[in-house]
């Protein structure tokens, strides 16, 4: 069990909830094989009717993925005041407990860099001295590996939608200028959930709910319990699988297939008994990327459901927004009645 250093000494309490969790399985999540023929017709339904599902035989080497998970639990294990020196995030790099800007907090610490990995170099410095490479090493390795993995994820969703080209989506993250991120999140064991039953109502929220702004977010956490989603107005909680990968449909790839693709609701829960850690790719446009339903998707007919707008023009919107705020909304066409 890997027990890490909590990320402050304040009381996990302030983020208590008394929450209705659902007591659904998760049989019904879609677990899609990359390397099977039918993998492109799964994943459209998939988005379609979750927005979420988990792959498996996805070709990212366990050796990457064990490398970078041991480096961020060696960062996390490090005691606040070094871990401190990568901080505060704005947005960029560590933060604790507190999300964003606009009141929502946690019980989550997190490094959340850019995915150009030298574009993070002065802040890995700042915490590991003059010998970097390792960490770096682990995240360069792992994020090219989960790159390729969603580029491939993407080209088969337009090959199961039938539109062209096959990059049509791809090509966001494969821009030189992309906006991608990446994040490591360390869910500490709450103390205040210690001794309780699995059937209590009570419940410590890590990362509260909201959905993800960009086009498609690639998430591999160990093996614990926490991630849930929201389907039907029912929380359904995501059995752990530390060697799958679990991939969200982002608010962007919503517009882009004019609401056909679900971006799905989701948080995390903390546990009472074990640390959690996450590592998340989220694949974005560039800045200057417009995005809006694309023609090609939509039927004869069809209406828009958005404007057109740019990248940075909804990440302004989500930098002055909460969590859990529907974000979209501000680019919702409406109907003149």
């Amino acid at each position: 069990m890997v027990l890490l250093s909590k990320p402050a000494t304040e009381c996990c309490s302030s983020y208590s909830r008394n929450l209705k969790l659902s007591k659904s399985s998760s049989s019904g999540i879609p677990v899609i094989d990359l390397s099977k023929p039918d993998s492109k017709q799964l994943i459209v339904k998939a988005c379609e009717e979750y927005g979420f599902f988990k792959v498996i035989n996805h070709g990212v080497p366990m050796d990457f993925i064990n490398r970078l998970e041991s480096e961020a639990i060696k960062f996390f294990s490090l005691p606040d005041s070094e871990k401190e020196k990568a901080g505060p995030a704005d947005p960029f790099g560590y933060g604790s407990k507190h999300i964003g800007r606009n009141g929502d907090v946690g019980w989550v610490e997190y490094l959340l860099i850019k995915a150009n990995i030298e574009a993070n170099s002065d802040r890995f410095k700042l915490v590991y001295g003059t010998n970097p490479d390792k960490f770096r090493s682990a995240l360069n390795d792992y994020i090219q590996a989960v790159r390729t993995m969603a580029c491939e994820i993407l080209e088969l969703m337009a090959e199961g939608l039938n539109i062209g080209p096959r990059n049509v989506f791809s090509k966001f993250l494969l821009d030189e200028q992309s906006d991608s991120l990446f994040r490591l999140n360390h869910y500490p064991p709450c103390p205040e959930l210690q001794g309780l039953s699995e059937h209590s109502d009570r419940n410590v929220v890590g990362f509260g709910e909201h959905t993800d702004p960009q086009i498609i977010s690639i998430l591999r956490s160990n093996n614990t319990s926490g991630l849930q989603i929201l389907g039907d107005g029912t929380w359904i909680s995501v059995p752990p699988d530390q060697y799958s990968f679990f991939i969200n449909v982002g608010d962007s790839l919503k517009v882009l297939t004019n609401g056909r693709f679900q971006s799905v609701r989701h948080r995390v829960l903390a546990n009472g008994s074990k640390s959690r850690v996450s590592m998340i790719f989220f694949g974005g446009s560039p800045l200057t990327g417009k995005l809006a339903p694309l023609p090609s998707i939509m039927k004869e007919e069809e209406q828009s459901m958005y404007k057109e707008f740019t990248w940075f023009e909804y990440k302004t919107v989500c930098y002055h927004s909460r969590l859990a705020d529907n974000r979209l909304g501000h680019f919702e066409r409406i109907e003149a009645s």
